[in-house]
């Protein structure tokens, strides 16, 4: 079905994506994966581009653009397979946490390194001993004087050998409401006591630089807390829509790709003589596919507008990111099938696209923590 969400200026600027990932992403892709992380270059090199933070309002040297240049980001990055390079975890996660919730001061010092790419960002949320309970986080703030001293353990984070700014949800209060104990702070990655750990080996995203982080009676300036003391909770429900309906958008473009590249792939394979797609399994199980590929699109499409037009959509989010992970799941297992032994084969996209899928239904919050949400959204 035919799109409405874009102008003709968000189709230059998909050229702009488009051209950009083939000539600064596709060749070095094979490297990436080997070495576990995308070059420091390339982020700049983003940033040159205006891939960055693309709807940051000029008032904050930004590119001036909207939500929906982000969602073009996030739809060219799936067309190349490219699942390392956290450009959406940065522009789309972690810098509106700033942009809503800091200071002019901090927004000056750190908004313009984070659209040129001279500051990568991530977000340390999950602990050893907590994943999507965000009211039982152990790593504590201390205030002392004119600093707090953060002592913790963070795992599971994306861009956490990379960045050089962090957003670290640590408890700082004594409220008995656990939900207000929790503050977010700025960390720097050179402070003293910011201790990155070994870079995660994973069963997908192989360029990603998934790493533990350490904070060892780590000191930051006391103005580095984002927003007051005791708000991390809330701060953190409030950006949660948006995390949750960009791995939605991922998944959908993901299995989008996936099911064009099947679709090649099986006019060119034969079996018994005859091109693959002749064959009434072939056609059905991709006529399957491509509805529930054509139903998700017309669904997150609707969700992103009313997004963009600053509806209170936690349910539907969740619902997305519930439903698109799972359909991605679907599809992408189906697809594979088709290509036979092939599909296994690393250098094979399919086979990247198939690992890659899994952990969509577990990070932003795991799917059966969706399906809390919604149903207490429906009163239940």
């Amino acid at each position: 079905m035919k799109r409405n969400l874009f102008s003709p200026e968000h189709d230059l600027f998909r050229a702009t994506a488009r051209e950009f990932f083939a000539r600064e992403v596709v060749p070095h892709q094979e490297r990436w994966m080997e070495a576990g992380i995308v070059d420091r270059e390339a982020w700049r090199k983003a940033g040159e581009a205006g891939l960055l933070c693309p709807w940051l309002p000029e008032e904050l040297g930004g590119p001036g653009g909207d939500f929906l240049h982000s969602v073009i980001v996030m739809e060219e990055l799936a067309r190349v397979h490219e699942s390392g390079f956290a450009l959406p975890l940065h522009s789309d996660i972690v810098v509106p946490y700033i942009v809503s919730f800091g200071s002019d001061e901090q927004k000056k010092n750190w908004l313009p390194g984070c659209v040129s790419g001279d500051l990568v960002t991530a977000i340390a949320m999950t602990e050893p001993g907590t994943g999507s309970d965000l009211a039982s986080i152990a790593t504590t703030a201390r205030r002392e004087g004119d600093e707090y001293v953060i002592n913790g353990a963070k795992t599971f984070i994306s861009n956490g050998i990379l960045c050089d700014l962090c957003v670290v949800a640590a408890r700082s209060e004594n409220s008995d409401n656990p939900h207000q104990n929790l503050s977010l702070f700025v960390v720097e990655g050179h402070r003293p006591g910011f201790v990155r750990g070994k870079k995660l080996k994973k069963a997908g995203m192989y360029s990603q630089d998934t790493s533990e982080l350490f904070f060892e009676d780590c000191r930051i300036p006391a103005e580095n807390i984002l927003g007051s003391p005791g708000a991390g909770f809330l701060m953190l429900m409030q950006k949660l829509q948006q995390e949750r309906l960009v791995v939605a958008i991922g998944s959908q473009a993901g299995a989008e790709v996936v099911l064009a590249d099947t679709l090649a792939y099986v006019n060119e394979r034969k079996a018994f003589g005859r091109p693959i797609s002749k064959f009434q399994n072939t056609q059905f199980k991709l006529a399957e596919c491509a509805t529930e590929v054509e139903v998700g699109r017309v669904f997150l499409d609707r969700l992103i507008a009313e997004h963009v037009a600053g509806e209170y959509l936690v349910k539907e989010c969740s619902m997305a990111k519930l439903w698109q992970t799972e359909m991605l799941g679907r599809v992408v297992d189906a697809c594979l099938q088709m290509f036979g032994g092939y599909g296994y084969m690393l250098e094979y996209p399919i086979s990247r696209a198939y690992m890659d899928a899994r952990v969509q239904r577990i990070f932003a919050g795991t799917n059966e923590v969706m399906k809390i949400i919604i149903a207490k959204q429906m009163g239940l």
